[in-house]
């Protein structure tokens, strides 16, 4: 009896975090990219690139973005050099952009955008974008973040994915971002929801940011600007088509690592606006209210590795008490399907035998050790 309990409340549990990606990953599918027209209203725009200790990147990612189609007397591109080598300092220096040097003890990605806003008068811009320091974005990135904006767009995420999948983790986590680009982004937005941020190719209106940023503490910074914009009822549009390469790691001890900090910024993000609820539905903020019940879910590769070895346990002990989980694995994988673009799938299905078994371990453990995060999440680059 008592087992029998422990099974209908885990695969409830479960149950409501699958359905939950189901409807999303189904709404995926009738999402249409929004087109907004050329202006010739050219907004002036802060970039910012937050750089801790990426020396062996921000120079190539810095050069490829000033050949951005957008007039250069309109945008700044600021680098916050934290803990980099004095050499890349002064190639910085030679290029045309804002070189912001900081040494903080306790480096995060909040104090540095905190610190380039106190650099600036706040009528100075119309319109701030975060880059990670080894994102690579197309030549009318910023013409797509300003034809938004003119279009009444005050918050938006662009398309982020990866730019590299040279081994097995590597594929993994690009499967991962574009799962999240599909349910987070595409399905949400489909549906009349906010897009989930992701830290990079992020834009917000500036007097916006300006007032906000002075709110940010920890590592999860972009669920705490989800917070506040959600609060605030801003709608986060998703600009899919226009596209930011994000570096993706390709060793199991840094994507540990990596899992970790993410994982600790959920947990945090939750902690601190759950008792949000009752606000959420007194005031039918249906945003917020989702926003904290997507920090409710266990991470996907969990809810796969679990569902796959409970199935497997009954088979062998119990199959009738088996066969409702086996459907539940089922629905989980047509949402995999549904979700992953097909030459991913591909390369996913190659890999999903020897590299998801893993992962799941690896998350399992990572719930032993969630704690609040304040640093920066980096991913060392270079890597076989």
């Amino acid at each position: 009896m008592f087992c029998c309990i422990i099974d209908w409340v885990m695969f409830i549990t479960i149950a409501c975090s699958v359905l939950y990606l189901l409807i999303f990953a189904l709404a995926s599918k009738f999402y249409h990219s929004k087109t907004y027209p050329a202006s010739d209203l050219f907004n002036r725009i802060l970039v910012l690139f937050p750089a801790y200790k990426e020396d062996d990147v921000i120079l190539s990612s810095v050069n490829q973005f000033l050949q951005q189609h957008y007039p250069k007397d309109k945008y700044v591109l600021a680098v916050i050099s934290d803990h980099m080598q004095e050499e890349t300092n002064e190639k910085l220096r030679a290029l045309p952009i804002s070189l912001l040097e900081v040494h903080f003890e306790k480096s995060s990605k909040a104090k540095a955008l905190k610190f380039a806003i106190d650099h600036y008068d706040v009528n100075r811009f119309d319109v701030v974008t975060i880059l990670d320091a080894d994102n690579m974005v197309e030549p009318v990135y910023l013409c797509g973040i300003n034809n938004a904006y003119n279009a009444g767009v005050k918050a938006m995420q662009a398309h982020r994915t990866a730019k590299n999948i040279q081994n097995d983790v590597a594929v993994f986590d690009a499967v991962s971002e574009e799962v999240n680009n599909a349910i987070f982004r595409k399905g949400h937005c489909a549906l009349g929801l906010s897009s989930a941020l992701v830290g990079s190719g992020m834009a917000f209106d500036y007097k916006w940011f300006v007032e906000n940023v002075v709110h940010l503490k920890t590592a999860g910074e972009d669920k705490e600007l989800e917070t506040l914009l959600m609060m605030q009822f801003v709608h986060i549009e998703y600009l899919e088509d226009l596209y930011v390469m994000d570096e993706k790691t390709s060793k199991n001890k840094v994507f540990y690592s990596q899992r970790q900090r993410w994982l600790s910024a959920q947990y945090t993000a939750l902690n601190a606006n759950i008792k949000k609820i009752p606000m959420c539905l007194k005031t039918w903020n249906i945003n917020y209210l989702d926003k904290i019940v997507q920090w409710m879910l266990l991470p996907r590769v969990v809810l796969f590795g679990l569902t796959a070895l409970i199935s497997f346990v009954w088979l062998l002990f119990m199959w009738a008490v088996a066969v409702k989980w086996l459907v539940l694995f089922f629905i989980l994988c047509v949402v995999f399907v549904l979700a992953i673009p097909w030459p991913l799938f591909r390369q996913f299905i190659r890999i999903s035998f020897k590299t998801v078994p893993v992962m799941f371990v690896m998350m399992i453990l990572n719930f032993f050790k969630i704690k609040k995060g304040k640093n920066f999440i980096h991913t060392p680059h270079g890597q076989k």
